[in-house]
């Protein structure tokens, strides 16, 4: 089974999970913009490592080039069945982007999308009335867009991710927590960063302890 990390795995996935709809295979710039990467540069690195893995292929046969899965990848033990990525706890401090090597949780197929999706810990009870508590586990569609109203992971400053409500005008984005003894969080666009939407949850009822 072959380890990767996980912008490489999700790399991986959508060329699995879209082979089947492509026209012909993708390029670096095609897949930078469906992935949302905004580096080429960090693209390339992830692709030679799949490369290397023996799990996608330079595809040289048209003028664009382009990159696809080999025949080994289109087996279905190819990576395992590792689950979803476990990122941490939300709220803990840290850029989701800067973790790369994190566990692996596995969930339901009806708890989650059939986008690239990540699975992290509530911390905190400011989503209590959402019914989302502390120690719950939560599973987030990864995009960098939300309609007003959905529950998203955002990234403030780039430091501090939190789980809230959303609520966006052209001027400022709003952070609500599903609280009463709490009060909404005003930013300026330019200072929040939306890193996916709540798509499912999990709870165990005996004590939560960390992956």
């Amino acid at each position: 089974m072959t380890r990767l990390t996980r912008r490489q795995r999700e790399i991986f996935n959508f060329l699995r999970d879209n082979h089947h709809s492509f026209t012909r295979p993708p390029s670096l710039d095609e897949l930078c913009r469906a992935l949302g990467m905004a580096s080429r540069g960090s693209l390339y690195r992830q692709i030679m490592a799949l490369i290397a893995a023996g799990l996608v292929e330079p595809f040289t046969c048209h003028k664009h080039g382009g990159i696809r899965l080999t025949g080994q990848a289109q087996g279905p033990d190819a990576i395992g069945e590792q689950g979803l990525p476990f990122i941490g706890k939300i709220a803990a401090g840290k850029p989701i982007e800067a973790l790369e090597n994190v566990n692996y949780m596995a969930v339901p197929d009806v708890l989650k999308t059939d986008k690239s999706c990540y699975v992290l810990q509530v911390k905190g009870d400011s989503m209590i009335e959402a019914g989302i508590f502390d120690g719950d586990w939560v599973v987030i569609e990864q995009r960098d867009y939300a309609s007003n109203g959905e529950i998203v992971v955002a990234l403030i400053e780039n430091s501090e991710a939190t789980l809230k409500y959303i609520e966006q005008t052209p001027g400022q984005i709003l952070l609500l927590p599903a609280n009463a003894g709490m009060t909404a969080l005003s930013y300026c666009p330019e200072q929040v960063e939306i890193q996916g939407v709540l798509v499912g949850q999990m709870r165990s009822y005996r004590s939560h302890h960390p992956l």
